[in-house]
């Protein structure tokens, strides 16, 4: 796109923003959570039940493909889908759905600051994960669009990895997002350096329970516990830190287990129960240890890759980050070499549509054989599982702007 049409696009997202500022008033509660060392954010994109519980301690919410696209299908926006038509005729059709995507994203962000006057974390388009060049183009562009305040997502891959570190060279702050497990983001904190970082923690205890490997207890916490600690350590001597961000929360108590975090990502509805449940008296978790009880048809089923960290995979990440290749291939390669291909596994089509019929909690079943030779693991399953669920979300924003402006 070049460079008017760019400034065109500007100017159209700038234009006058109606949403009141939200009062925010302090809370004891709130305020007993973030005494622990712990920064609140909400997951939504929803701004009436945003306005709800937000709170003098929060700050920032953070949207996805998937809230996104929750908000864009109540219709909310399809008038000002039509008019952004009028901006970006002049493009190709499949780049004018991309770039309205685009548009949409960095509009409702936009309204979120203006309502709540925190940070907002942006995602960028499903289509640019392993296209480095378009990473850092829009990542770039969100930046420009609300420098203060805006907190580009770049999901976890290895061309994610290198455009996220350029984006972090150039002074614009990245929120990594999709990870499962310490040893992913001991690469993501060497390799991209991003200002944050995710374990999506739910998902991990989901996985274990319903693939009846035990009861899904204390996995999620303990993946973030472990990477809590990596992170920390990390960090020691670095100017600007890499904060852990506990995300995809599923129940009030993790407020209380997981207590001390860099950062929680909370939905709504989580929040709310634990406002309406919880004590408040909360003390720091960072020392607990969560046991992770197991079926017998859980043993030897690698699950420990969600918490563990190896020697070659520290060594893996220290070489990469030393002599950072400018293609995500290179990264691929150097795992397999390193005899680590469960990293970034190598998957055939098939393969990947059906990591995508699965939905957000692979079928172990499906993947025990690889899981069990070690080519395939379970935090590399969910990753994948995770941006092919974004990816159909995503296609269905897409679709609408389609329809809208080919009436």
């Amino acid at each position: 796109m070049n460079d008017y049409l760019q400034a065109l696009v500007f100017e159209f997202l700038q234009e006058q923003i109606d949403d009141e500022p939200i009062q925010a008033r302090p809370d004891p509660f709130w305020s007993a959570l973030k005494a622990t060392g712990t920064e609140i954010w909400l997951d939504t994109g929803d701004m009436e039940e945003a306005s709800k519980i937000w709170t003098a301690e929060m700050t920032a919410l953070t949207t996805n493909n998937t809230l996104l696209n929750m908000e864009i299908q109540k219709g909310i926006y399809d008038d000002f889908i039509v008019r952004a038509k009028k901006v970006v005729g002049s493009l190709p059709p499949h780049e004018q759905v991309q770039e309205i995507s685009f548009m949409l994203n960095a509009r409702h962000g936009l309204r979120l600051v203006k309502r709540f006057g925190g940070f907002v974390s942006v995602e960028l388009h499903t289509d640019t994960a392993y296209d480095i060049e378009a990473i850092v183009a829009y990542g770039k562009r969100f930046h420009q669009i609300q420098p203060e305040k805006f907190i580009i997502k770049v999901p976890y891959t290895a061309e994610g990895l290198l455009g996220a570190r350029k984006l972090g060279e150039a002074g614009i702050p990245v929120n990594f997002t999709l990870e499962s497990s310490a040893r992913q983001n001991v690469l993501v904190s060497l390799i991209a350096r991003p200002r944050y970082l995710n374990v999506f923690l739910g998902r991990i205890g989901a996985y274990i329970k319903d693939n009846n490997l035990g009861d899904g207890s204390g996995a999620g916490e303990k993946a973030v516990l472990s990477s809590q600690k990596w992170i920390s350590k990390l960090n020691e001597g670095r100017k600007v830190p890499t904060r852990l961000i506990a995300a995809s929360l599923r129940s009030a108590d993790q407020l209380e287990k997981l207590a001390g975090v860099d950062v929680f990502t909370i939905p709504v509805k989580v929040a709310a129960e634990g406002r309406k449940n919880l004590s408040g008296n909360f003390a720091s978790s960072l020392s607990n240890v969560y046991p992770v009880p197991l079926n017998e048809s859980g043993q030897n089923t690698s699950v420990e890759k969600f918490w563990e960290v190896s020697n070659a995979e520290v060594s893996l990440a220290k070489e990469i980050d030393a002599n950072p290749p400018s293609a995500g291939k290179e990264i691929v390669r150097k795992a397999h070499e390193a005899g680590l291909p469960d990293l970034f596994p190598s998957l055939s089509e098939e393969e990947k549509q059906f990591i995508a019929s699965d939905g957000k909690i692979p079928n172990f079943a499906r993947w025990e054989r690889q899981i069990r030779q070690k080519t395939l693991a379970p935090d590399t399953l969910l990753n994948l599982a995770g941006l092919a669920s974004f990816t159909q979300d995503q296609k269905a924003l897409d679709d609408r702007i389609r329809k809208l402006i080919s009436a």
